[in-house]
């Protein structure tokens, strides 16, 4: 796939209108509804801010929760103009509908160097079918000059009419964030600094499958820790006791370590383990060495691997990590996750963590400011790694 794709650098915004789809997906509060966690919208301040210097009137567009279709109070957009607001020091004007007469009109009305944020794109059922009519009423929002701007990286492995759909009828370029991504992760799995290394973690051996088949052409090093390590060293003959196994991927797992050994690249395992009798927060953490006892299930890595995994991380040129090494969120059983998270902190090393639970755990930790790259986007991110073809990012104006 092409990464290399125009951004706003590559094209001309001044008293133009930009839709601008970003990603606003933000924790909120239960029960008060109150955003918990501002990171998705600081992080598309960058772009807005440019495009709005440039003298570019800026009409805004994401989803929010998963309302299926319907007009959900809870989850409207409002509650995001508010806080860019207070972030861009701007009254941000805000529609309360996607594609309809309140949005029209501020959006034919909007000035250069103003802010429209759109209603909940996803209260409209037509934007997860991709529907073209929706797709084209968006586009029209920004006229006939206008221009497409993709800034939403947890979205472009979907092809919904605001990440792909809208492409067909107005110039599309990404914004800073996609550019920032497509630069660091494409540079990793084109041409890392070497030796790679992917340390790769989570429940399920089946959510990382077409990963580690892509990274097998590419790294040096691959490190399995996490749930989906049980399936492997059962594979390899070892007794697990009752931890996570899918026992239908035996056979994928087998293939993957032969198609390691020909190809030359150093698969890890663990060779120890914190096991407990139950899956619980409180129950006591018992050691095992090798083969895991009956009546135990394997909850994190142990110290030996946790040697040895942070020896490969160190040395390393390129280190793209995702998923945890164990139960992260009981804290008895997070000293794995920590230990990789600390040893990418301290390596020397090009560090890429993918979304998703490696971000959380990574921020959780306070090492974020040390990564290299924290990418924005769990699902996607981790189909980048697979090497599929993103829908957001293919519908970009090449280079």
């Amino acid at each position: 796939m092409n990464y290399s794709k125009k951004t706003i650098n590559d094209v001309e915004v001044k008293g133009k209108k930009v839709l601008l789809r970003c990603d606003f997906n933000v924790p909120q509060d239960k029960a008060t509804g109150a955003i918990t966690d501002d990171k998705r919208i600081r992080a598309a301040l960058p772009t807005i801010q440019q495009l709005l210097k440039s003298g570019a009137a800026v009409i805004a567009c994401s989803h929010l929760g998963k309302p299926k279709g319907e007009v959900k109070p809870n989850l409207s957009l409002k509650i995001v103009a508010d806080r860019l607001s207070e972030l861009l020091g701007m009254d941000v004007i805000f529609a309360a509908d996607t594609i309809g007469p309140d949005a029209q009109a501020k959006a034919a009305a909007l000035q250069p160097g103003q802010l429209l944020l759109l209603e909940n794109l996803r209260f409209d059922k037509r934007e997860e079918k991709n529907d073209p009519e929706f797709a084209k009423a968006l586009a029209d929002l920004a006229g006939a000059d206008g221009v497409y701007v993709s800034d939403a990286f947890g979205t472009v492995h979907r092809a919904h009419a605001s990440t792909a759909g809208v492409a067909a009828y107005l110039p599309a370029v990404s914004g800073l964030l996609i550019q920032k991504e497509l630069e660091i992760m494409g540079k990793a799995l084109d041409d890392p600094k070497r030796p790679f290394v992917a340390v790769l973690g989570g429940a399920k051996v089946s959510d990382k499958i077409a990963v580690i088949n892509n990274l097998l052409e590419k790294a040096n090093t691959i490190i399995i820790g996490g749930g989906m390590a049980y399936t492997f060293l059962k594979a390899q003959g070892h007794t697990i006791g009752k931890s996570l196994l899918e026992a239908d991927r035996l056979d994928y797992a087998n293939d993957m370590l032969v198609k390691a050994a020909e190809k030359g690249v150093t698969l890890l395992l663990p060779v120890d383990h914190l096991c407990a009798s139950d899956f619980s927060a409180d129950a006591n953490a018992i050691p095992a060495d090798g083969d895991i006892p009956e009546g135990l299930m394997g909850m994190d890595i142990g110290p030996r691997t946790v040697e040895i995994f942070s020896a490969a991380v160190k040395d390393a040129g390129t280190v793209v990590w995702n998923g945890p090494m164990g139960v992260f969120e009981f804290d008895k059983f997070a000293g794995g996750t920590r230990a990789v998270a600390k040893a990418l902190a301290e390596s020397g090393a090009v560090t890429i963590v993918g979304g998703g639970d490696s971000a959380a755990a990574v921020e959780q930790l306070g090492y974020a400011a040390k990564m290299t790259h924290i990418s924005t986007g769990g699902g996607a991110s981790l189909e980048f790694l697979e090497g599929k073809v993103l829908p957001g990012v293919a519908c970009l104006l090449d280079k």
